[in-house]
């Protein structure tokens, strides 16, 4: 059954990340370091000061209390149940279609808050209106975490569709970018006859394709005449592989020892998200509010507490 749910981080939790931060010590940089060597030293210590000296997290506590914050117990098969939160934004259209937003990493529902009021408040036929469910997937922000090994792809898949057929909604659509992508896609596999449809802002197409696998396509490949964009595509993915994803094989191969490190450190936390926070949203002009804020849920996350 769902329950309206109410953020309320404890005051002792609260001191203790002010603590934290008084207490911060930082690394040397090299001369001339830039963004190709990580967040900048800089950067990280004016994040600190504001987040220590002037973000009060309980502004942004009412402001994301104002929002329909639920939570709601989900058993998926195998675990036992997750308490789940979600916002589910309603709206007046009797025709509204029902759109399940999934988050990324290192996102949280907070990327799904701004388009709340744009989607719902549709007029139905021109301009489609929805029913928004922004879910807190496991293990991000105020959904719980699971406890033992398996909770994979398909597990968070039927988590969410299990979600949505309790609130009623037997067919549905989906929108998802990054880990949110490869969710919603495993849900259009496993439960076709409830994904009518599903909106990427993410794909990945695993390299260019070899002469041995997919000759025609390699071929293809190896005389097409790429556009400047196209061509600009191709070399920001191979950056990627090369330079921007160790993050990614640090959390699949050792993911308990880098836990010990966000666990103990907020400025940690900060640097670890706030360089994919620059690096992957094109120049978006992030002010400090706005980081300390995505940075405090990730502290502040059920999964974390």
């Amino acid at each position: 059954m769902a329950d309206p749910y109410t953020i309320d981080v404890p005051d002792s939790a609260i001191d203790d990340l002010k603590q934290r931060l008084k207490l911060a010590r930082f690394p040397d940089e090299l001369d001339g370091a830039g963004w190709d060597l990580g967040a900048p030293l800089a950067d990280i210590k004016r994040l600190t000061a504001y987040w220590r000296d002037e973000y009060d997290w309980r502004t942004s506590e009412r402001k994301l209390n104002a929002l329909p914050n639920f939570h709601t117990d989900i058993h998926v098969d195998g675990f036992d149940p997750l308490s789940i939160h979600y916002l589910h934004s309603k709206s007046p259209i009797a025709t509204a279609i029902p759109l399940l937003y999934v988050h990324g990493w290192p996102g949280s529902f907070l990327e799904g808050t701004k388009i709340l009021p744009l989607l719902s408040s549709g007029d139905g036929a021109s301009n489609p209106a929805f029913d928004v469910v922004v879910i807190s997937l496991p293990n991000f922000g105020f959904s719980e975490a699971p406890s033992k090994r398996g909770f994979a792809l398909n597990q968070y898949a039927e988590c969410c569709h299990k979600l949505m057929l309790q609130l009623g909604y037997p067919q549905y659509v989906t929108q998802g970018g990054d880990w949110g992508y490869y969710i919603t896609r495993t849900m259009a596999l496993l439960y076709p006859e409830a994904v009518k449809a599903t909106h990427i802002n993410f794909d990945y197409g695993g390299g260019a394709p070899t002469f041995a696998e997919y000759p025609l396509l390699a071929l293809e490949h190896s005389l097409r005449p790429y556009s400047e964009r196209e061509v600009k595509g191709m070399q920001r993915t191979k950056w990627f592989m090369e330079e921007g994803s160790g993050y990614r094989a640090i959390s699949a191969t050792k993911p308990q020892t880098l836990a010990y490190a966000l666990q103990d450190s907020p400025v940690g936390w900060l640097a670890w998200v706030y360089e994919k926070l620059v690096e992957w949203t094109d120049g978006y002009a992030w002010t400090d509010e706005e980081v300390c804020e995505w940075v405090s849920v990730h502290w502040f996350s059920r999964g974390e507490m």
